[in-house]
């Protein structure tokens, strides 16, 4: 077999295992997707008001983009929580179409395993998309967490990945630290520079990202987007 043969071959069961999950489902709509993954830190350190404030928040971002008839047909939503493990909550899915979970705080931080898990999913689902003839938008990763990894996760390998992925524009990928997170780890993440949340303004966050989301699914496709100015714990950025 001739190494380009390999290589297509090789492409070809990657791609096929990757879309395996989604391969029974049917579109609902052939609207312009767009996936966004949030990869949630639930270890033990989030126990109290911050795990009590990110749920509030989560819901009230599900209420926001529910009520854009643009979005709800467009935005699909996953969430991952990481702890000592990592779990799926929801699989990209239509607002309509799941309720948002209760996050519950066990454990320590899985971190790079959970942003692993967001990043398979992304793979996916475009797969997914791609074979079901459906558009998209570029999707987005959010990764919230107050802590740092726990000791045996590899953060330098994750960083090449995800880089090489924002600069392919396969994904977008923003890190957000709170409650004395370790910024100058996950600085290390990406290119695109970590938002640090002052005290527990989760809710000023998800105003800013269900504004951003809405607008994002109701442009045009391959229109350049000036995302809202979100606050001042982070400069405003254009996708």
């Amino acid at each position: 077999m001739q190494k380009q043969e390999y290589l297509s071959l090789l492409d070809e069961i990657t791609n096929s295992h990757s879309n395996m999950e989604f391969s029974t489902e049917s579109p609902q709509n052939y609207e312009t997707k767009c996936c966004c993954v949030l990869v949630l830190d639930v270890s033990s350190s989030m126990a109290g008001a911050p795990i009590e404030a990110l749920n509030k928040s989560i819901h009230e971002f599900y209420n926001e983009i529910s009520s854009d008839p643009t979005t709800a047909n467009r935005l699909e939503i996953s969430i991952v929580e990481f702890s000592s493990t990592v779990k799926t909550l929801v699989d990209p899915s239509l607002v309509e179409d799941f309720t948002m979970p209760t996050l519950i705080t066990k454990g320590t931080t899985a971190l790079v395993d959970g942003v692993k898990e967001g990043i398979e999913i992304v793979k996916s689902r475009k797969a997914w998309y791609r074979k079901t003839g459906q558009p998209y938008y570029r999707p987005w990763i959010i990764l919230i967490t107050d802590g740092e990894p726990d000791k045996g996760q590899d953060l330098p390998s994750l960083s090449i990945e995800i880089k090489q992925l924002v600069s392919k524009k396969e994904l977008f990928f923003l890190a957000l630290g709170v409650q004395g997170a370790n910024m100058s780890k996950l600085a290390q993440l990406s290119d695109i520079p970590p938002a640090e949340l002052q005290g527990l303004k989760f809710s000023a966050f998800f105003e800013w990202l269900s504004a951003s989301m809405i607008q994002v699914t109701n442009s045009k496709d391959d229109e350049k987007i000036d995302l809202p100015n979100p606050a001042s714990w982070m400069k405003g950025f254009t996708v």
